[in-house]
C-alpha cells in the first residue's frame, strides 16, 4: 500500500465546484483536513461563482477555478477541437500539481472526474451520485442523523479521514478590501449603526417567505433601531421592490454588493434573517446572530451553535423539496409569522449584547484572524406554532452506513 494512502498526504484537493450554500457548509473541511495534515498544501477546486467565498482564505493554498464558462462557450460554438485541447490543458495543470488525495464532496459525476483528471492515488467519493463513486477509490456514505447538525454529509467526511468531530467548523474568511467595499456602500446607502441583513431570495418560491411579511418584519425591525438592509444576486434586484415598497426604511443592496462584499457585510451585521439559501448559511458560519426560515426543505435542523435559530414545523407533506403537493400555498412557509421571527430576533440581539463574563465568541475569534492574506487564486424555543430549534449538545458521531444523507440542490 502507497504512503499517499497509509500516511500524512502532502498535497490534498477538496472539490466542491457549486451550489454556495454548499460550497459554505463544506467549508469546514478546511479545518477538518488541517487537523490530520497540518503541514499539506491544501487547494479547492470549484466554479468561478464560488471562487470569491474562498480566495481570501489563509488556510487555503490554491483555489483553482474550473474553466467551466470557457467550455461551455466553446460547446455552444461547435468548436469541439478548442474544447477538446482546453478540457486537456486543465486535466494536465491537475495532474502537474501531484495531489495525493482528492476529496469529492459533491458526489456528482462532474466533480467525480477531476477527482480522477487529478492522478490523485487516494479519491473520496461523497455519496457518489450519478454512479460517480465508480472513479473513486473509496466512498462514503453518511448515516442519517435525527438531529441533523449543519453539513452533515461534509461532517461525515472530515469523521472518514479521521479528523475529530471539533475540528468542522465552517470556515470563511473576509478580504480586507472586500470589507473597506462593502462599508463604503453601506454608508453610501444610508446604513449607520447596527443593521440587520435580510435574505428573502433563493432559487425555488417553495423557499420563499412573502414579500408582504418581510415588509412587515423590516418596518418592525427599524422601529426597533435596527436598519434592515436587503441583499441578494443580480438576479432578484427586479424583485426588491415588492418588499422595500411597503418598508420605506429598508435598504435594498440587493445585487449591488459583489460576493466577497456581500460576505463582509454579512459579517458586520448585528442579525441575518434569511430562507434556504447560501447567504443565510453564510451568517451562521461567520457567527452572526441568524434566523433560517426554513419549510419545504430542511437542510439542517442543528447549526450547531447557539447564535442560530432555526424555525421550522414539520407538515404532512413537508419537506416535500422540489415537488410540492399545496398548490402554490406554500402553507409549511406560511406558519412563520412576522411577529414569531421579531420575537426570536429580539432574544437573539439581546444575548449578543450580553455576553457570558470572560467568553470569547468565536466571531470575535475570527475577526482576529488574518482576514485576506496573500490572493490564493488559482487564476491570479416558541413563536407561536413553530419550534424553534437551538443545537442539542453534540452527540457522539455515527458510523458510516449504506444509507445516504438527504442532501439539498447539488448541482
Amino acid at each position: 500500500m502507497s504512503a499517499a494512502r497509509t500516511g500524512t498526504p502532502r498535497r490534498v484537493l477538496i472539490i466542491r465546484l457549486s451550489a454556495l450554500g454548499d460550497v459554505v457548509m463544506a467549508s469546514g473541511l478546511i479545518p477538518s483536513v488541517r487537523a490530520v495534515a497540518p503541514d499539506a498544501h491544501l487547494a479547492w477546486l470549484v466554479e468561478p461563482a464560488g471562487a470569491p467565498l474562498l480566495r481570501h482564505n489563509p488556510r487555503l493554498d490554491e483555489v483553482i477555478v474550473l474553466p467551466r464558462p470557457e467550455w461551455e462557450a466553446l460547446w455552444h460554438a461547435h468548436r469541439w477541437v478548442a474544447l477538446a485541447r482546453s478540457v486537456w490543458r486543465f486535466r494536465r495543470a491537475l495532474r502537474e500539481r501531484r495531489f495525493e488525495l482528492a476529496l469529492d464532496a459533491q458526489g456528482l459525476l462532474k466533480s467525480a472526474l477531476c477527482a480522477w483528471w487529478s492522478g490523485a492515488p487516494r479519491r473520496i467519493s461523497l455519496i457518489g451520485r450519478e454512479g460517480s463513486h465508480r472513479l473513486a477509490t473509496e466512498r462514503v456514505l453518511p448515516a442519517p442523523d435525527p438531529l441533523r447538525p449543519i453539513g452533515a454529509e461534509y461532517r461525515a467526511l472530515a469523521r472518514h479521514l479521521g479528523a475529530p468531530g471539533a475540528a468542522f467548523r465552517m470556515d470563511l474568511a473576509v478580504g480586507a478590501a472586500a470589507r473597506e467595499q462593502a462599508r463604503a456602500k453601506l454608508a453610501a446607502a444610508g446604513v449607520a449603526g447596527r443593521y440587520a441583513v435580510l435574505c428573502p431570495y433563493t432559487t425555488r418560491p417553495q423557499k420563499h417567505w412573502f414579500d408582504e411579511r418581510w415588509a412587515e418584519l423590516a418596518t418592525r425591525l427599524a422601529a426597533a433601531g435596527v436598519r434592515p438592509v436587503l441583499l441578494g444576486g443580480p438576479d432578484d434586484a427586479p424583485r426588491a421592490g415588492a418588499i422595500t415598497g411597503h418598508a420605506p426604511d429598508a435598504v435594498d443592496l440587493v445585487g449591488k454588493l459583489k460576493l466577497d462584499e456581500t460576505v463582509a457585510a454579512i459579517a458586520d451585521a448585528a442579525l441575518l434573517v434569511g430562507v434556504d439559501t447560501g447567504l443565510a448559511h453564510m451568517g451562521t458560519a461567520l457567527d452572526v446572530p441568524t434566523i433560517a426560515l426554513f419549510g419545504s426543505t430542511r437542510p439542517y435542523l442543528d447549526a450547531r451553535t447557539p447564535r442560530t435559530v432555526v424555525l421550522y414545523e414539520q407538515l404532512p407533506c413537508s419537506p416535500c423539496r422540489r415537488h410540492p403537493t399545496c398548490g402554490g400555498t406554500y402553507d409549511c412557509m406560511r406558519l412563520h409569522t412576522p411577529e414569531g421571527v421579531l420575537a426570536q430576533a429580539e432574544r437573539l440581539l439581546a444575548a449578543a449584547s450580553s455576553p457570558a463574563p470572560g467568553a470569547t465568541s468565536a466571531r470575535a475569534a475570527s475577526s482576529a484572524a488574518p482576514s485576506s492574506g496573500a490572493s490564493r487564486d488559482a487564476a491570479s424555543t416558541e413563536a407561536g406554532p413553530l419550534v424553534a430549534h437551538a443545537p442539542a449538545a453534540p452527540a457522539a458521531d455515527a458510523p458510516p452506513s449504506p444509507v445516504p444523507a438527504p442532501g439539498g440542490d447539488r448541482r
